[in-house]
């Protein structure tokens, strides 16, 4: 059993690596944002810039997509947006569903993103039968019992689980025996899937906590400054 992550080789069929698809995201919407300003083309150190990375890098990336750009011109714009997004498989509409419709699931169905990337929310569940039938996002709410005929007439390959930690396992399992290979977890816990599955963790307390120990630095550094700058004698003298 994987713990939290699936246990696919560090690379994907065409040998692209997990460090690397992870990345693509970040270029795409660096790439869309030009489009949409109708910016036909972008060098590798203005793309790594609106993209936060490092030109070598982004152009080492690149190149497991065949992409090279054209020295002295850069980058098509409309191309890269068309390779990463096959890349991504986002040129085919994924059907999602969204389990917990709480306050953070209200808001994930509420986001305009999902249709304009290449999701599309094929249905909201919850275990409240008080919110059954209930209206959100324009979609009503599904009762739990609900979710294996979902899956299945949908052809659902991804789910996104907001439910409470205690409920979420369960969920987890149920979506994975219905068909379900992919999940996007916001409940705070670790998540135990088969091989095959692939899991991937939102914590937002967690990076709370991690910008909370960046900010506690930054403050430890100020403290040892003085007030005009100077640094602080480790051994004030006597």
């Amino acid at each position: 059993m994987a713990t939290g992550r699936s246990h696919r080789p560090a690379t994907r069929g065409r040998g692209i690596p997990e460090a690397t698809v992870a990345r693509l995201p970040l270029y795409l919407r660096a790439l869309t944002a030009l489009s949409e300003r109708s910016v036909p083309t972008v060098s590798s150190e203005e793309l790594a810039a609106a993209a936060g990375v490092n030109s070598a890098k982004l152009r080492k990336d690149f190149s497991y997509l065949g992409s090279y750009g054209t020295r002295g011109v850069g980058y098509d714009v409309e191309y890269l947006v068309y390779q990463i997004s096959r890349e991504l498989g986002l040129t085919q509409d994924w059907p999602v569903v969204i389990v917990g419709i709480g306050n953070l699931g209200a808001a994930l169905a509420n986001y305009g993103g999902f249709a304009s990337r290449g999701f599309r929310v094929a249905a909201l569940l919850d275990a409240d039968t008080a919110l059954a039938g209930k209206l959100v996002a324009g979609l009503p709410v599904r009762h739990i019992d609900e979710l294996e005929t979902i899956v299945a007439d949908n052809q659902v390959s991804i789910g996104v689980i907001a439910t409470p930690a205690g409920a979420a396992q369960e969920v987890t399992d149920r979506l994975v025996a219905a068909g379900v290979t992919s999940i996007l977890n916001f409940a705070p816990t670790v998540l135990s899937v088969p091989d095959g599955v692939d899991v991937r963790k939102v914590d937002l307390s967690i990076e709370l906590q991690i910008l909370a120990f960046h900010e506690q630095r930054k403050a430890g550094e100020d403290d040892r400054q003085e007030p005009d700058g100077g640094d602080v004698p480790a051994v004030m003298p006597a």
